[in-house]
């Protein structure tokens, strides 16, 4: 594929305009606050494998209207003090997956929650286990249509709240400095990690690769690409206005978000990404932080890759970047 979006100069001076509601901070608020009357309780069980030195655990914590969400919890065996710890989420269509496959962050010397996607995990990798009990209106198929009529029955509403109680769970942890937590995730994740850091102020570090749920309404006019393509079949289909779906996405546009985020972030776009179009990813990293004054921000650049993004090669990023943000 040709580049097919702005140029780099471009990019990096790009900053639209992009729809926030009056009420977006009291939305917020209020779902978060709602979530947190279930009091948090961690349930712990041994994982399925057992290794020399990483522990592993299978646990669940309550999440959205306190609904049960799994997650893997791995650290370092032996560990004598409350460590650091990444929470993770994956991106759109999968799940928690393999105990095995989340092992990188303990080998490193931290605590990692990897969170569970509701409703999710059977696109690709190996399958969730978080059911969403919430029923909704007819939808496209996946989860970007779900309950779009209204922003308190959206989908993402749940997800995201299930993200902030994630942190909240690491925190309650033993294993964990609550002081020093950082929230990974890439595409879907990578959104939902500005989610994230926009409503909890005293983040460690935020990182977000090729990230998703950016700047929706330019998403859908430039990408024929699926998760966007949901969007626009559903108003192919419905007669809909534009509006009628944008008027509930402006509450969960991962730009609105970076706005209000405090911590130090990382992000990463690839100019040849036609699923998540450089300009959504620029729109929310050059917005990130204009509410609190943050500044400490980096973008990593991979011009000739589309949504694989760096891969490994970023991943060396995300190490150096969560050392030091947590030293």
């Amino acid at each position: 594929m040709p580049l097919f979006d702005l140029p780099e100069d471009q990019l990096r001076a790009y900053r639209p305009d992009v729809r926030e509601p009056a009420d977006f901070d009291a939305f917020w608020t209020s779902t978060i606050d709602q979530a947190r009357e279930t009091p948090m309780r961690v349930d712990r069980q041994p994982g399925p494998v057992d290794l020399a030195q990483v522990v592993l655990e299978d646990v669940t914590f309550p999440g959205f209207d306190g609904h049960p969400i799994k997650a893997w919890l791995a650290y370092p065996r032996g560990a004598d003090a409350p460590l650091p710890c990444v929470v993770e989420i994956n991106g759109y269509g999968g799940g928690r997956g393999l105990a095995l496959e989340r092992i990188l962050w303990a080998t490193a010397g931290y605590a990692h929650l990897y969170v569970d996607s509701r409703g999710q995990g059977i696109t690709w990798g190996n399958g969730g286990a978080t059911a969403d009990p919430v029923g909704h209106a007819p939808a496209a198929p996946g989860v970007m249509t779900r309950g779009i009529s209204d922003p308190h029955d959206y989908y993402y509403r749940r997800l995201y709240t299930d993200a902030v109680r994630g942190v909240d769970a690491a925190r309650s942890l033993p294993e964990v400095d609550a002081a020093r937590v950082v929230f990974v995730g890439g595409s879907q994740g990578g959104g939902v990690s500005l989610a994230v850091a926009g409503m909890v102020p005293d983040l460690a570090g935020c990182v977000a690769d090729v990230p998703f749920l950016c700047h929706f309404e330019r998403a859908i006019d430039i990408t024929d690409e699926y998760p966007y393509q949901e969007l626009v079949t559903y108003l192919k289909t419905t007669r809909l206005p534009r509006d009628a779906v944008l008027d509930t996405l402006q509450y969960f546009d991962g730009v609105n978000h970076a706005k209000r985020a405090h911590a130090p972030a990382l992000m990463s776009v690839a100019l040849l990404d036609a699923v998540c179009p450089p300009s959504t990813c620029f729109a929310a990293f050059n917005w990130y932080g204009e509410r609190s004054g943050q500044s400490d921000k980096t973008m990593e650049v991979y011009g000739y890759n589309g949504h694989e993004g760096g891969q490994a090669h970023q991943q060396e990023r995300q190490l150096e970047f969560v050392r030091r943000v947590t030293a």
